[in-house]
């Protein structure tokens, strides 16, 4: 069965793979994450010290300027808009959730700059709840290990996920397979030669 020998070989290639955006508590992360949007997590992880040195809390964060904000993150993609975001994040941690990060789906999804992909994420990684997001990584590597169809939309990329592999293993899985498409079946650049999936694998442009 391939889904059984692609997890096998996701344990052999990735067996510690982890999140790599730095963070040491749950607000941290949740704003990490809103910050990782078609951004690099290297790029992420250069500002965000500074950034959490400057509002360590979402009180702080939610009570800053905006061009206070945005100059801690001024390097990243759409910064005005994630800056806008992260602050409307903070506001409604404080305002409607005592100041912490939400630990359900429902309520994580009316912050701001929160969607299924960031939510699944703060889940998995801050609360331990078995969920699997769908970033640019894992919707292209499911598309080419014929785990998903080509159209499918990445909420429909998650359903079949989560239905083909087992629930415990979600968190895991879903690292190793950012790792394999960040590192290893990129974009671009695909590592054909060495893929242990290449005779599974759908992408037309694959050469040995």
């Amino acid at each position: 069965m391939n889904v059984e020998f692609i997890l096998e070989e996701l344990d052999r290639l990735y067996p510690d793979a982890r999140c790599e955006l730095d963070h040491r508590n749950n607000y941290e992360l949740a704003v990490a994450v809103v910050l990782s949007a078609q951004t690099t997590d290297k790029s992420v992880n250069k500002v965000t010290p500074a950034l959490f040195d400057a509002f360590p809390t979402p009180e702080l964060l939610a009570n800053a300027s905006l061009e206070e904000i945005e100059s801690y993150i001024c390097t990243l993609g759409l910064y005005r808009n994630k800056a806008k975001m992260i602050q409307g994040m903070a506001k409604g941690m404080v305002e409607r959730f005592d100041g912490e990060v939400p630990h359900r789906m429902q309520d994580l999804l009316t912050l701001p700059g929160i969607g299924r992909k960031c939510g699944n994420v703060i889940l998995s990684e801050c609360y331990g709840v078995p969920a699997l997001a769908v970033d640019t990584h894992v919707n292209r590597v499911s598309k080419r290990l014929k785990l998903a169809k080509k159209d499918d939309t990445v909420e429909q990329v998650e359903v079949k996920l989560k239905r083909k592999i087992p629930r415990e293993r979600w968190i895991k899985t879903h690292h190793q397979m950012i790792f394999f498409g960040r590192y290893f079946c990129k974009s671009r650049g695909m590592n054909c030669r060495e893929c242990p999936f290449y005779d599974i694998c759908c992408e037309e442009k694959k050469k040995r």
